[in-house]
């Protein structure tokens, strides 16, 4: 099933036919192509007068938005970000608008004609095109009502075109009675949300995955290449570069199947119940063919909320989507700091593994190379954990009946989806598969650390290794040669106590599951 509804793309069954042709057979009528550019509409003579509950406001003629996209621009001005810097929410509001055209046409509360021309322009905004025609900043007030309106509006006045009339005629298709019909605004924006976020988890999941193959790649040629295990900074006992690589992978693999974990919870929506979970101005037949119309187009395990009321606040799946990205973010930068730390010297650190040279590390030492790669990808960690931040206060405000904080929410995680997805390919591409192990170095640090005394206890009893230990640690020599000095056993003995290959296998080879 996760592999199924991973492949959700917000109009799969027309992404590779032109967004015109597709409208144009949806009709059975020829229009002009839906065209328009932000320098047309800015420099345009003619306008349109459009009017709301405020006022009236003149529109540019060739702009599919309207009055209240227009308000939005002035009033919010603040991020510079528009909602299209994120065009899968733009798409896939425009599919949930589809599946409630499709409903509504449905149970006989639209009338097919009109049915038929929404859905045509929905699918052309589902594949592209009008993108230039959402252009309200990402952080709008009144919980994404900006964005439903802009939607609404591009979709009408697309819609009026296909059918051969004058954008703002709303008299023949109009975006409140007819695009907007059954919904709000609190039903469809955190619908539309959740389709967004889902289209995202697949590439982060493949992100993922590719970057753990490239670890266990790097692991499967050092698994006999013997190194020290360090806890809390110091020495501990001996690994294998193997183990500590695949040790990277495994993290990885449960983020992946987190992410995929997530889907079924994303598609568990609360469209048809509209303003506050009640399903005012909804038919209450509608709620039901509203999920099975937008299951049947997605191909996601859409299902219905079964408390409306609580689904209409309950901001639990984008806590925990964000949690997800935390911890990846976190796995990613402990491998980061680890590479970083491997890779310290070349004279003073550990000097255990080279991360590719990428450019020169200073201006002033010459033939100074910086581990930048895993600094890059700390510094995405970092930015993740700030959106975290982000989510959770904005999660939290869900006063009364409403979240009022969707918007700034779901563009965050795309944000942060995003970057995540970027830094791991470019760890994996410019750091992970380049990596190369000073096998020496790993063999010294593993034989000439005081804490492979550890081995001898059963042997001698803690006491005594301790002392040994010690002793090795104040005369700048081996447990080994220390151990031969100051105890009976035999130096085939002490090989097989002290091997550090068998030291770090006493469970098995590392990385249990094998790849295929």
């Amino acid at each position: 099933m996760a592999d199924q509804t991973m492949s959700y793309q917000p109009t799969s069954t027309t992404e590779t036919l032109d967004a015109h042709k597709v409208a144009q057979a949806i009709v059975q009528t020829t229009t002009q192509p839906a065209s328009s550019s932000t320098a047309d509409t800015a420099q345009t003579l003619t306008t349109r007068r459009e009017h709301d509950c405020i006022g009236e406001f003149e529109v540019p003629e060739n702009a599919y938005w309207g009055i209240h996209t227009l308000r939005a621009t002035r009033n919010f001005t603040v991020s510079g970000r528009s909602d299209a810097h994120h065009p899968q929410l733009v798409k896939a509001y425009a599919t949930v608008k589809r599946a409630c055209a499709q409903a509504n046409a449905q149970l006989g509360l639209l009338d097919e004609g009109k049915a038929r021309l929404i859905v045509a322009a929905c699918l052309e905004v589902e594949v592209g095109a009008l993108a230039d025609q959402f252009p309200i900043d990402q952080l709008q007030g009144g919980a994404g009502t900006s964005l439903n309106m802009n939607t609404n509006e591009v979709v009408a006045n697309r819609a009026l075109e296909l059918g051969g009339h004058a954008k703002g005629d709303y008299a023949h298709i109009h975006p409140n009675d007819d695009v907007n019909k059954s919904q709000s605004t609190n039903d469809t924006y955190p619908a539309a949300a959740k389709l967004a976020l889902i289209s995202e988890i697949k590439p982060l999941a493949t992100a993922c995955k590719t970057l753990a193959k490239s670890f266990h790649d790097l692991a499967d040629r050092h698994i006999n290449d013997v190194t020290i295990g360090r806890t809390q900074l110091q020495d501990a006992v001996p690994m294998t570069f193997g183990q500590e690589f695949h040790a990277f992978a495994s993290f990885l693999k449960s983020d992946w199947l987190t992410l995929e974990s997530l889907i079924p919870q994303l598609s568990e929506l609360n469209l048809g119940a509209t303003a506050v979970g009640t399903g005012i101005c909804a038919d209450l037949r509608f709620r039901e063919a509203a999920i099975s119309r937008l299951a049947e187009n997605t191909g996601l395990p859409i299902t219905a909320a079964p408390d409306p009321i609580s689904a209409t606040t309950d901001m639990s799946v984008y806590i925990t989507l964000s949690s997800a990205l935390k911890n990846i973010a976190v796995h990613l930068k402990k491998a980061a700091d680890d590479l970083r730390l491997l890779n310290s010297g070349p004279r003073d650190g550990f000097n255990e593994l080279d991360v590719p040279a990428r450019q020169a590390g200073s201006s002033i030492m010459p033939g100074k190379i910086n581990p930048v790669i895993p600094e890059c990808v700390d510094q995405c960690c970092f930015r993740i954990f700030g959106m975290d931040t982000t989510v959770t206060w904005a999660a939290s405000e869900a006063q009364l009946q409403l979240n009022a904080f969707d918007p700034v929410i779901v563009h965050s995680l795309l944000d942060g989806m995003e970057l995540l997805d970027n830094a791991m390919i470019m760890f994996k591409d410019n750091c992970v598969d380049g990596i190369t192990i000073n096998v020496a170095a790993g063999l010294l640090h593993a034989q000439s650390s005081p804490s492979i005394s550890a081995s001898l206890n059963a042997s001698i009893g803690y006491e005594r290794a301790a002392q040994i230990a010690q002793e090795a640690v104040r005369e700048n020599t081996t447990v080994r040669q220390v151990a031969g000095e100051r105890t009976e056993l035999s130096d085939a003995e002490l090989d097989d106590l002290l091997d550090p290959i068998a030291l770090s296998r006493r469970l098995g080879q590392t990385c249990r599951e094998r790849r295929k």
